[in-house]
């Protein structure tokens, strides 16, 4: 078995073996598969730039033509230097044209090949990972360490430092594709032009979806007892194209999880306890919204709202051309009465 442990992957690829030559790249996160084949070529040639130190292939090429693989790997460099082949499975059978390689006369260039997701079964993945000559990297999403290293370098190259708070919101918004995340960085550094520190305002202008934020704020203000920010939110929400129906059926989604966490409570866990073994996790800037929620209402008042959320949902589908009347009145009531709730003795 000659599958590179994750945790060896980047020293693998800052000081490739050179008794393994070919080095297949794949897994879930293009991005991160990308960036490794990316790095590999750079320390494997002298200058990527130059067409006779580095060869593209494809994988539609290959599997009409095996051998090519074979060919490119042995010929030998007209003006000296090293030499690699990066190979783009794409979603072509190129394991006939791999194997061919791997068993041919080591290969005096480095070849690299970039895929997709495999399984363990995958014909490609499993004669790289029993060649003594071969080696096979995979590439997972990125856990909350590798978000946070990549954010720092990226920063870092930009010159940025980030307040606590505005990383702390930032971070939910990255990781799942490690190139996407280091876009939404870019991005953010992009905003931020002129300035050395990035605010809690620039991550929520620049990276958060303005119109999945805006919901969260309806929400969480309706629930909290906060009729004025009520209307501004729904506001924004709806400013955002977001329907009446959407923002209700929204609405009604997170009560149900208001309820669970209330029944936690009304059986002795403590309101910071439920709100922080909430599943999924809650964001830290709505926790204390849905604390405030938790305190107003019990649990046989929750399904009391279900079942008027539940109306307003129907109502709207019904009459269409009074749906957002009849979203923001319903709204609107259930602030009122979690107001009334958070100021009753």
């Amino acid at each position: 078995m000659v599958a590179v442990k994750t945790n060896e992957a980047e020293s693998f690829i800052a000081r490739p073996d050179p008794a393994r030559p070919i080095v297949l790249i794949y897994g879930p996160d293009a991005g991160l598969v990308h960036e490794r084949a990316e790095a590999l070529i750079r320390v494997s040639v002298d200058d990527p730039k130059d067409v006779f130190s580095l060869i593209r292939i494809d994988g539609e090429e290959l599997s009409g033509n095996p051998y090519r693989l074979v060919e490119e790997a042995n010929t030998v460099p007209m003006f000296g230097g090293r030499r690699a082949i990066w190979v783009k499975a794409g979603g072509r059978n190129i394991a006939p044209a791999v194997e061919a390689v791997i068993n041919a006369s080591a290969p005096d260039c480095r070849v690299v090949i970039e895929a997709g997701d495999l399984r363990k079964s995958a014909p490609l993945r499993a004669i790289c990972e029993k060649a003594k000559n071969a080696a096979a990297i995979a590439c997972y999403a990125d856990d909350a360490r590798d978000v946070a290293r990549v954010v720092d370098d990226e920063l870092k190259k930009a010159g940025l430092a980030i307040a606590p708070d505005a990383r702390s919101a930032l971070m939910p918004f990255l990781g799942g594709d490690r190139q996407a995340t280091r876009n939404e960085l870019q991005k953010l550094a992009l905003y931020v032009h002129g300035r050395e520190r990035i605010t809690l305002e620039d991550v929520m202008a620049a990276v958060a979806d303005a119109s999945a934020v805006a919901l969260d704020n309806v929400i969480d203000a309706t629930f909290a007892g906060r009729p004025a920010d009520v209307e501004s939110h729904f506001a924004k929400a709806r400013g955002e194209g977001t329907a009446p129906g959407a923002i209700v059926g929204a609405a009604l989604r997170h009560l149900s999880n208001l309820h669970r966490m209330r029944i936690a409570v009304e059986e002795g866990q403590s309101v910071t306890g439920a709100v922080e073994g909430a599943r999924p996790p809650i964001h830290f800037r709505r926790k204390g919204a849905i604390e405030a929620a938790l305190r107003a209402w019990t649990a046989a008042k929750l399904l009391d709202a279900m079942n008027t959320l539940g109306d307003a949902l129907l109502q709207t589908r019904l009459q269409a051309n009074l749906a957002e009347t009849i979203a923001h009145r319903s709204l609107m009531t259930l602030a009122a009465a979690a107001r009334r709730k958070t100021q009753s003795p």
